[in-house]
C-alpha cells in the first residue's frame, strides 16, 4: 500500500529561482531600453517615447524567452528534474501498486471518427501492456482502476450514428480488459469545459483521477500509469500537465513544427518548470487532474459582457489551473515525457511518451491561433481577479502577450520605417542615426531571439544527434528550421495583428472544431488568405529601397516573408515537399519518426485497419453499449473571479460572473 500522506513535491529555493529569473530579465531589458535610448535620443521626443515603450515591450518578451531557455538549456544538460534539481533517475515501475480510479476522459465534437478511435484505442492497448509491470497484475486486471469515456457533442445526427458505431466496435474489441463508455450531449453548452463539467456532475465522485485527452492525443501506458503513481505518492497536487510532442503531419509544414517541437520543447519546458514551481499551468489536454480539486474549484462562470472579450471562456485550461492554485492545489509540469533519449541517459524510454497532432498548413494553424487569441485576450479581465496566485497571472498576462507582441512588433517596425524615411528627407537638418550602436543593439537582440534554437541544437548535438539522422543531417534541419521560422514570422505578425484589431472593433468568433488531417492548399485559397500580405510587404520594400536601401536591408527578414507569403503557405502544405526532404535527403527527421515508438506503430496499423473495414460498420451490425456506469452525483460550484469564496448551489449553472 503506497503512502497517501507523502510530503509535498519537494521544490527548493522556488522564490530564490522566481528572484534571479525577475532580475535577470529585467537587467537585460534595462540594459537594452538605455542603448535603445542613445540610440533615437537625436529624433523628437514623441518619436523617442514611442520607440522606446514599443522596443521595451519587445526587448522584455525576448529576454523573458532567453532565459527560460537558458535555465531549461543548464537543466537538460546537466540531466536534473526541473523541480527537484536533483539526477533524474530511472522510473521503478514496481514502487507503488494502484489503489485508485482513473477515467480516460475524450471530449469530441464532430471529429473525424477513424483517427479519434484509433487514437484511444492506442492509448489503452498500450495501457494494458504496461499494467503487469506496473503492479496492477494482469492486463485485464486494469479494468478495476481505469474506464474510458468518450464524451461526444456531436450535434449532427448522422455524424453521430457514424461516430457511435465506431465507439461500438471499440467496446467489443476491448470487451473485457477496458472499459468504454460512450455518453452524447443533446447540446454543447459550455463547450468542451461545459462537456467535461457535465461528466464530472454526474460520475466524478466515481474516479479519483481524469485523464483529460483531446480528439488528436497520444498517451503510453508508461506516461499514464506514472501520472498515477504520482498522483497516489503527491496528495497535495491537483493537476499535472505533461508535454505532448507533435507528430503524424508529412506536409512541410507539419514536418518544420515536429522538429522544432521535438528539439525546443523539452528544453523549454524544462526552464518553465523551474520557475514556474507548483503553480504551473494547465493546456487543456494530456493531463491528470484530481478530482475532487478539480470539481471543488474549477467550476467556470461566464464573464460578463457580450464576446468576444465577455461571456463564455474559450481559453478554459488556463483559468482552471489558475482556480486549482487558488484553491491550494499544486499544479505541475511534468517533463519527463520529453526528456532526450541517448545512451547516457535511461531515464528516458520510448515507451514513455505524450502525443499530439498539429495543424497540417499554415492556414489552419492561423486558424486555430485566431480561437487561441480570442480566449486568452478575455484573461487580461481576470488580471486583477480575487485570490489568483501571481504566477497565476503572469500565465495570464504572457498568454496575452504572445499575441499581443505580434502587434507591438508591427507598430515597432512601421515606427522605425517612418523614421528612416522622415531623416532621409531631412537628413540636411537631422544627424543620421549612430549606426555601430544601433547595428550593435539589433545583432545582441537577433541573438537572444535565435539563442533558444541555438541552445536546443547543442544540447540535441550532444546528447541525441541519432534520433535526428546524424550530426549533419541535424544541424541542416535545424538551419533550414531556423530560415522557415524566420520567413513565416511576419507573416503570423500580420495574422494576429488582424486578428487582434477583429477582436477590438467586436468581431466574435465560435470554437469550431478544426481540421486535424492533411489538407494541401489550392493557390486560390492561398491567395484569398495572402494575397494582401503580399502587396504590403512589396509597397513597404520598395518605400524602404527608395528612401534608405540601408534600411532595406536591416528589415529584410520583415518584408521578404510579406512578399513570398503566398508560395511559403502553398508549397509548405505540400506533403509531396515534405516527404521529398525527409525521405529523399533525409531531413527534419524527429525521434518520433526516426525511432518509431511502439505507440505510434501500434497507432498506424489501428488506423490502417479501421479504413479498410469503415465501410462494414453499421449499426444493425453492432450494439452500441450504452449502458453507462450508475450516477454519483456532485456539486461543481460555479466560482468568483471577484470574490474568493465558492457559490453552494448544487448542480448550478454557471453564472454571468460581474467583473
Amino acid at each position: 500500500m503506497p503512502d497517501l500522506h507523502a510530503l509535498r513535491p519537494s521544490i527548493p529555493w522556488l522564490n530564490s529561482r522566481r528572484a534571479f529569473l525577475a532580475f535577470a530579465v529585467l537587467a537585460t531589458s534595462i540594459g537594452g531600453c538605455l542603448v535603445m535610448a542613445k540610440v533615437v535620443a537625436n529624433l523628437a521626443i514623441g518619436w523617442q517615447l514611442t520607440m522606446l515603450i514599443l522596443f521595451a515591450f519587445t526587448f522584455s518578451w525576448i529576454a523573458l524567452a532567453f532565459w527560460g531557455a537558458l535555465c531549461g538549456f543548464v537543466l537538460c544538460a546537466l540531466r536534473r528534474d526541473p523541480l527537484s534539481l536533483r539526477r533524474q533517475a530511472i522510473v521503478n515501475p514496481n514502487a507503488s501498486l494502484l489503489v485508485s480510479r482513473t477515467a480516460l476522459v475524450m471530449p469530441i465534437y464532430a471529429e473525424p471518427p477513424i483517427p479519434t478511435i484509433a487514437g484511444i484505442e492506442a492509448t489503452c492497448r498500450s495501457l494494458l501492456q504496461q499494467a503487469e509491470a506496473y503492479g496492477a497484475g494482469t492486463p485485464s486486471a486494469i479494468n478495476k482502476y481505469f474506464e474510458v469515456f468518450v464524451l461526444s457533442d456531436t450535434q449532427e445526427p448522422a455524424m453521430a450514428d457514424i461516430e457511435a458505431a465506431h465507439v461500438a466496435a471499440l467496446q467489443q474489441r476491448l470487451a473485457g480488459q477496458i472499459a468504454v463508455h460512450y455518453r452524447r450531449r443533446p447540446n454543447n453548452d459550455g463547450r468542451k469545459a461545459g462537456n467535461i463539467a457535465e461528466f464530472c456532475r454526474r460520475w466524478g465522485r466515481r474516479y479519483d483521477y481524469l485523464v483529460v485527452l483531446d480528439a488528436d492525443s497520444l498517451m503510453s501506458g508508461a506516461t499514464l500509469l506514472h501520472l498515477v503513481h504520482r498522483m497516489q505518492r503527491q496528495p497535495s497536487v491537483g493537476l499535472i500537465q505533461t508535454v505532448p510532442i507533435p507528430v503524424g503531419q508529412r506536409t512541410l509544414f507539419g514536418r518544420f513544427t515536429q522538429l522544432a517541437s521535438a528539439l525546443y520543447s523539452p528544453m523549454l519546458a524544462a526552464g518553465q518548470s523551474f520557475w514556474q514551481g507548483d503553480a504551473a499551468n494547465y493546456w487543456g489536454h494530456n493531463a491528470i487532474i484530481r478530482t475532487r480539486a478539480f470539481m471543488a474549484h474549477a467550476g467556470l462562470p461566464i464573464l460578463s459582457g457580450k464576446p468576444p472579450l465577455g461571456g463564455e471562456l474559450l481559453s478554459h485550461d488556463f483559468v482552471e489551473a489558475a482556480l486549482l492554485k487558488r484553491g491550494g492545489w499544486q499544479v505541475l509540469l511534468d517533463t519527463s515525457a520529453t526528456t532526450a533519449v541517448s545512451r547516457h541517459n535511461p531515464y528516458a524510454s520510448a515507451s514513455h511518451n505524450s502525443f499530439e497532432a498539429m495543424p497540417s498548413n499554415m492556414l489552419d494553424f492561423a486558424k486555430r491561433d485566431r480561437r487561441w487569441l480570442q480566449g486568452n485576450l478575455q484573461h487580461l479581465r481576470l488580471l486583477t481577479g480575487a485570490g489568483f496566485h501571481p504566477i497565476s497571472r503572469l500565465h495570464f498576462l504572457f498568454g496575452a502577450f504572445a499575441y499581443l507582441s505580434s502587434l507591438v512588433w508591427l507598430g515597432l517596425l512601421l515606427c522605425t520605417s517612418l523614421m528612416v524615411g522622415y531623416q532621409a528627407i531631412e537628413s540636411t537638418s537631422n544627424p543620421p542615426l549612430p549606426e555601430a550602436l544601433s547595428l550593435g543593439l539589433l545583432s545582441v537582440t537577433l541573438g537572444m531571439l535565435l539563442a533558444p534554437k541555438l541552445l536546443g541544437l547543442l544540447l540535441t548535438f550532444w546528447q541525441c544527434p541519432h534520433a535526428y539522422g546524424g550530426r549533419l543531417k541535424l544541424v541542416t534541419s535545424t538551419l533550414l528550421e531556423i530560415l522557415f521560422a524566420a520567413l513565416i514570422a511576419p507573416l503570423m505578425m500580420a495574422w494576429h495583428s488582424l486578428f487582434i484589431v477583429n477582436v477590438l472593433i467586436g468581431r466574435a468568433i465560435d470554437w469550431q472544431t478544426q481540421h486535424r488531417g492533411e489538407r494541401s492548399l489550392s493557390w486560390r485559397e492561398t491567395w484569398h488568405h495572402t494575397g494582401w500580405m503580399t502587396l504590403c510587404g512589396i509597397a513597404w520594400a520598395g518605400t524602404m529601397m527608395l528612401f534608405s536601401p540601408s534600411a532595406f536591408g536591416w528589415l529584410t527578414p520583415a518584408w521578404l516573408g510579406l512578399i513570398g507569403a503566398a508560395p511559403l503557405v502553398k508549397y509548405s502544405s505540400s506533403a509531396t515537399w515534405g516527404s521529398l526532404v525527409s525521405q529523399k535527403f533525409g531531413l527534419l527527421q524527429t525521434p518520433s519518426s526516426a525511432q518509431q515508438p511502439p505507440l505510434l506503430e501500434e497507432f498506424a496499423a489501428l488506423e490502417s485497419r479501421s479504413h479498410q473495414t469503415s465501410a462494414t460498420l453499421s449499426r444493425p451490425s453492432l450494439t452500441l453499449s450504452l449502458a453507462l456506469p450508475q450516477e454519483q452525483p456532485g456539486d461543481m460550484p460555479c466560482q468568483s473571479f471577484r470574490y474568493h469564496i465558492q457559490t453552494a448551489t448544487k448542480h448550478a449553472p454557471p453564472v454571468k460572473e460581474p467583473y
